[in-house]
């Protein structure tokens, strides 16, 4: 039976020293909650730091494991430096503040990032270790945005899911970061991707294509033979946790309440008319803290009516309070509440109740039932669910919620008053607002709000990923199974020490050297150039390059080897130690009118050129924007549409197109290749489009291979160019 491995940068417990022992206690978080159905189980483990280093567990260290352990706990120990490398240097000083839009507030230290990643490996091995055939693991956050690539590229039989907990930002802001390829390469290690929002997902999928170049169809992406889907899961919460606890606050006795209750209650009672927003957040400059102090002064400045009246309850929980950015932000909170409590206050009314503590579950309740308006306005957040808390405890009804559109809840709470955090007049505008909204209209909107959270609850949010990601799994695995593995591999190789006469097709760009932005920068290297030198010396053996190049290229680069050369698709071939010769001819004066046609669109779109061969042209767009590069393709293939005779087609390729003959294609050249010599296995393998008819004219008897995953009509796939160059490697190494 497959088990769930989730792993995170802290555990759902943490550790702390006792004298002379030690003690378990629970962390609160979202995460904690959310994975709760799902690590009660008996087929779960869970990896991730026990908030404490070895060295200070001393001689607790084994015992405290132990127990871990058989909660099914695996705990990654990290070391001082490591913590404050890994966790407060990149991930809360670099990916915490640019990912949040606070690019000012980012430092990109070199060593911190370099701990990141042994970090991060530490976790993939740790995963490694223990996770058995068919698990299901599920990585989270920020802080091991590299996790998933380093446990898949050793476990790819293992299913691997990921989700972000915090906003992923605009291309512009995330292209900011030093090593962004690694970061995008990395969360591509898995084989679901999940976010709060859409402007997550399309912000990630604009930052794949536009950094890594990679094929993106809707939601989809080509990783290798991997299709990576990106989807989104808005987290819920416990719903009928805050519901029914706020239930329980209708009846209860004084004698029962808490004193934050009493004050609370004790407030209301001046005034028919007295209201109480809440404003709850961790201390944290995402938050809007500020904004928000800013825009209760402008209120109370424009309705001196509501003095002694409104109050706001600010509640805000210490959050890394030995960060410089973190210090400053106290003081600036400090400075700012007094000086609107200085400017408004009266004998028996101060217009801010500011707590800078954390809260028990219950007094939390008490807050979000008292006040009749929670104001959550962050100017950026990945999800908030204090918002989500709110609207589940107003269990009569009533209630206003003013919600930043920053957040991500607001997707989902559209009912509420959506403000701009930085729009400080309109925030000070939707108080008024919500004073007086009607109770009717507060119902109607909290009813339509809770009948949504209710059902997408943190527990459904859980089940709804790990559904999705197994039935990824499944999608993925049809196509392992026609991986050229090293079973495969074996067979191949077996195949060819019994043939007399074979013979090895391989195509060039994307199958022997990966793609670059430029053809000309595509060179063999001197160790591909021995590589198929060796294939050459195996008896009986015969070495084909059918590729699109032009046949000046292949000459130059190719041309001293032992072997056949098809250039052009097909329409300039070389036999081993002879000369060119020309297949066919094409009609140049047309060719050159289509030229001009193609440079027009290179003057008007950045980072494209057209590619003059002799038998055609490629207008390459591998630089350039990747939808601008969508949009001129539709235009190019509209126009040459119009103007192409039945001499030519359009081929679409790996960042090109081509205009070509329809004469000649790879296909005809494999039936020019084998028309006098009959092979008892032919080996075949290619990439792109123009590939299909090798593929299509071969017997089914022969091995097809394609490199990448597409539709294809070949028998298996391999990953990438390198995976080609270890199998010719495999081949010289057991045919010398």
């Amino acid at each position: 039976m497959s088990r769930t491995i989730i792993v995170s940068n802290r555990l759902p417990i943490k550790i702390s020293n006792l004298d002379k022992s030690f003690q378990f206690s629970s962390t609160s978080g979202g995460l904690a909650t959310g994975m709760n159905s799902i690590h009660k189980k008996n087929n779960f483990l869970w990896i991730g730091w026990p908030g404490i280093d070895k060295k200070s567990l001393g001689d607790n260290f084994i015992k405290a494991k132990e127990i871990l352990l058989k909660k099914n706990y695996i705990p990654v120990f990290l070391r001082k430096k490591e913590i404050n490398d890994f966790y407060y240097g990149t991930s809360n000083e670099a990916l915490w503040p640019l990912f949040h839009y606070f690019i000012e507030f980012s430092i990109f230290n070199k060593s911190h990032w370099e701990s990141y990643v042994n970090v991060n490996q530490k976790f993939a091995d740790c995963v490694i270790k223990h996770a058995k055939k068919e698990d299901v693991v599920w990585v989270h956050d920020y802080q091991l945005l590299l996790c998933p690539k380093m446990i898949k590229t050793k476990r790819p039989d293992l299913t691997v899911g990921f989700f972000l907990h915090i906003p992923f930002p605009s291309f512009e802001i995330f292209r900011i970061f030093p090593w962004r390829e690694k970061l995008l390469e990395g969360i591509l290690g898995s084989d679901l991707i999940g976010f709060h929002t859409y402007d997550y997902v399309r912000h990630f999928l604009s930052s794949v294509k536009r950094i890594l170049k990679y094929n993106v169809i809707f939601n989809k992406i080509n990783v290798g033979s991997r299709e990576v889907l990106v989807d989104t899961f808005p987290m819920g919460i416990d719903y009928v946790k805050y519901n029914y606890a706020a239930k329980k606050k209708l009846n209860q006795k004084k004698t029962e309440m808490s004193n934050l209750r009493v004050q609370l209650k004790d407030h209301k009672k001046t005034s028919t008319d007295s209201k109480l927003i809440s404003s709850i957040d961790r201390l944290d400059y995402t938050k809007g803290v500020i904004n928000r102090i800013k825009a209760f002064e402008i209120f109370l400045t424009k309705n001196p009516e509501y003095r002694n009246k409104v109050r706001l309850i600010m509640l805000t929980v210490p959050s890394r309070s030995d960060v410089d950015d973190y210090i400053k932000l106290k003081k600036q909170t400090d400075e700012i509440v007094g000086r609107v409590n200085g400017k408004f206050a009266s004998v028996n009314w101060t217009p801010i109740w500011y707590y800078y503590r954390a809260m028990s579950f219950d007094e939390l309740i008490d807050l979000y039932t008292i006040t009749d308006i929670a104001m959550i306005t962050p100017v950026r957040d990945g999800m908030n669910l204090v918002a989500k808390e709110f609207v589940a405890t107003r269990v009569e009804g009533d209630g206003v919620l003013i919600l930043s559109e920053m957040a991500g809840a607001s997707k989902e709470l559209y009912e509420s008053l959506t403000v701009n955090p930085f729009d400080l007049n309109k925030m000070s505008d939707a108080i008024l607002q919500a004073i007086n909204m009607p109770r009717k209209e507060q119902i109607e909107r909290n009813r339509s709000m809770q009948e949504r959270l209710s059902r997408y609850t943190v527990n459904y949010w859980a089940s709804d990923f790990m559904k999705n990601l197994i039935s990824r799994a499944k999608t993925n695995q049809l196509t392992v199974t026609n991986n050229f593995n090293l079973k495969e591999r074996d067979k191949l190789i077996e195949r060819l020490k019994l043939s007399n006469k074979k013979l090895i097709i391989l195509d060039y760009d994307g199958t022997l050297v990966n793609f670059k932005d430029k053809p000309d920068l595509a060179i063999p290297d001197d160790n591909l150039i021995e590589i198929l030198n060796k294939l050459t010396n195996i008896k009986g053996l015969d070495l084909a390059i059918v590729s699109g190049r032009d046949k000046l290229f292949l000459e130059e680069k190719l041309g001293k080897l032992n072997i056949s050369i098809i250039a052009e698709h097909g329409h300039f071939y070389k036999k081993k130690n002879n000369k060119w010769t020309n297949l066919g001819n094409i009609d140049k004066v047309f060719l050159n009118e289509i030229y001009a046609i193609l440079q027009s669109f290179s003057d008007r779109t950045p980072g494209t050129f057209t590619e003059k061969k002799e038998s055609g042209l490629v207008w390459h767009f591998r630089k350039t924007d990747p939808e601008l590069a969508s949009e001129r393709v539709v235009e190019i293939e509209t126009v040459l549409d119009s103007l192409l005779t039945d001499q030519f087609q359009i081929l679409n390729l790996n960042k090109a197109i081509e205009v070509t003959s329809r004469k000649f294609d790879k296909g005809s050249a494999v039936n020019e290749l084998t028309k006098n010599i009959k092979y008892d296995h032919i080996v075949c393998i290619g990439d792109d489009i123009t590939d299909e008819n090798m593929f299509k004219n071969l017997d089914e008897k022969h091995t097809t291979i394609k490199v990448g995953t597409k539709n294809t009509l070949a028998k298996f796939y391999l990953e990438r160019p390198e995976s080609v160059i270890d199998l010719i490697k495999e081949i010289n190494i057991q045919l010398k």
